[in-house]
């Protein structure tokens, strides 16, 4: 039991360290009232369109309205066509499934710099960086830029790392998440209230089962739901 906590613990290490900040401002201030990208409003149903086959994603955006928005904003962009999934944690035992990073958009980048890019957005030629994400189920609203290390908060979350979750990935800055996200491959509490959890694998888990590292998204649409406008 200790040695899987460590490898665990590893990989949690090697998924959070893997997203750059640098490149861009954490927006100043938090919420969706303030925020560069789109928040969603209710549900949204997203297909990603794999080498191994299609996967559907549900985001929640009655939990995690600006998480969820920027990831449906970042789909209609177009930004996730064509990149990678740069990161595969199965052994010791199953962990995510990580992908979404501009940068493995180009097959010619390095190996060693997947995993470093952010989207950057073309208007202002800056890093959209959001914030972490949290809401507790005993809230209306959520809470930003917080991370929640309590047993008592994290057992209130309304979104928790379940099989399937999908999340998004940052660097040790908790305000610094961008475009890559992750698929939890089981139960993953040790992440509850550090990562902002966004959605869940609705169809074609055994997809996200199979892929390898360096297997692409070769599209990714919107099939239902919409975001509205950030501040």
């Amino acid at each position: 039991m200790a040695a899987r906590l460590a490898a665990i613990g590893l990989a949690a290490v090697l998924l959070l360290g893997g997203c750059a900040a640098g490149g861009g401002q954490a927006p100043s201030g938090f919420g969706c009232a303030s925020a560069a990208a789109p928040c969603l409003e209710g549900s949204a149903t997203v297909a990603l369109t794999t080498s191994r086959g299609q996967v559907r994603l549900e985001l929640d955006g009655d939990a995690a309205p600006l998480t969820a928005g920027n990831f449906l904003d970042l789909v209609r962009r177009g930004v996730y066509n064509g990149t990678a999934f740069h990161r595969v944690v199965r052994d010791p035992t199953p962990f995510v499934v990580q992908g979404g990073d501009p940068l493995s958009a180009n097959p010619m980048t390095p190996t060693s710099q997947l995993g470093s890019g952010n989207f950057v957005d073309p208007g202002s030629g800056q890093a959209r960086l959001i914030p972490l994400e949290l809401t507790l189920s005993s809230e209306d609203t959520p809470r930003y830029g917080e991370v929640l290390t309590s047993p008592t908060a994290t057992r209130q979350l309304a979104l928790v790392h379940q099989r399937g979750a999908v999340a998004m990935a940052r660097s040790s800055d908790p305000n610094s998440a961008s475009a890559q996200f992750y698929v939890a491959l089981q139960a993953l509490p040790e992440l509850d209230g550090r990562y902002a959890v966004f959605g869940r694998v609705s169809e074609g888990m055994d997809v996200i089962d199979r892929i390898q590292q360096g297997d692409r998204i070769v599209r990714a649409t919107v099939l239902d739901g919409a975001a509205g406008e950030g501040g």
